[in-house]
């Protein structure tokens, strides 16, 4: 099975977990409405409480749909792409298989987060190592690198979870927590097959962001250059130009010019734009891509034991979930 059949099989994972943000975005925009206009009833001038009482509900309810519906979801794209690898075909309902072995191999969704978890903090731990030694090399300017090479550091991270996530699926017969071991060792045993998906993952990351971001930050632009909308926001440009006077960083610089002004709420409107899209509908078909190399590398090679000693140096966290195995 091909990666654009695996893409189009498990999209719906992707499109329902939209419909989920989205809806909780609504309800969360809907409590800080409704927040507001009940205070105001009961009490006049006190509806900005209410907009916060609102909005921490909102939040509260926000959390559990992205708890338990939007990150199963997610999980069960992974787990149906890596069968899809592994086996080479998928089943006719394929949400439904997908839920199901979520709850087969995590049982709850307390020990899937553990395990996402652990996962992160192992990489993360690996990634903060690579960024300290860049900036103790070039004092200041190796901060700039530093930072620089963490942000490319985090998106590697976020392909790497969910290939690890996928190894955990893949070995079901297997121990989760030796599972996730060897999901980390893999990467480092077969780095170099995964590099060779990095520039996949961050040239159609560039290209969508020029192409959708930027067609999306035009829309904005010619909009908001609409006279009577341009007008109508002259006393919110103002304020932003207020708040951002004074304070350091190019931002800042951008945001207190009222000339260019709208031009960053564009780009930042643009940018935001192709997030949703780029992690609802671009992100999954590299992942399937990426998933592949990574599965693949491992399943004729899958990690010992002794070579789990290749991290236990590096990664703490690694190391306390080596030794409980032991």
């Amino acid at each position: 099975m091909d990666n654009k059949t695996i893409y189009k099989k498990t999209l719906g994972f992707s499109v329902r977990r939209l419909l989920f943000d989205l809806l909780s975005i609504v309800v969360l925009a809907g409590l800080a409405a409704l927040g507001y206009f009940i205070a105001e009833k009961v009490s006049a001038n006190s509806g900005l409480i209410g907009l916060l009482i609102g909005v921490v509900v909102g939040v509260v309810i926000m959390a559990i749909i992205l708890r338990f519906v939007s990150y199963t979801l997610k999980a069960g794209q992974i787990a149906m792409m890596t069968k899809a690898i592994t086996e080479g075909e998928l089943p006719d309902n394929v949400i439904a298989e997908g839920k199901k072995a979520v709850k087969e191999r995590f049982a709850t969704v307390a020990i899937y987060f553990a395990a996402t978890r652990l996962i992160k903090g192992i990489f993360n731990q690996l990634g903060r190592a690579i960024t300290g030694a860049a900036q103790r090399i070039g004092g200041d300017a190796g901060g700039a690198v530093g930072d620089a090479v963490n942000t490319v550091i985090q998106t590697i991270i976020s392909y790497l979870c969910d290939c690890c996530l996928g190894w955990v699926f893949y070995r079901k017969d297997t121990n989760a927590a030796k599972a996730t071991c060897e999901g980390a060792v893999l990467f480092f045993k077969h780095g170099k097959t995964f590099a060779k998906n990095m520039g996949r993952v961050f040239g159609i990351g560039l290209l969508t962001l020029l192409l959708i971001g930027g067609a999306f930050a035009g829309v904005f632009y010619l909009i908001l250059s609409i006279p009577t909308i341009n007008t109508a926001l002259q006393p919110i440009y103002a304020k932003i130009a207020e708040s951002s006077s004074g304070n350091e960083g190019w931002l800042n610089r951008i945001l207190e010019n009222q000339a260019t002004l709208p031009i960053a709420l564009s780009v930042i409107g643009g940018i935001i734009i192709w997030a949703f899209i780029h992690s609802t509908f671009i992100k999954p078909f590299v992942l399937a891509g990426v998933l592949r190399n990574y599965l693949e590398s491992g399943m004729d090679d899958v990690p010992s034991e002794s070579s789990f000693s290749i991290l236990d140096s590096k990664s703490p966290k690694f190391k306390k979930l080596h030794d409980q195995l032991q």
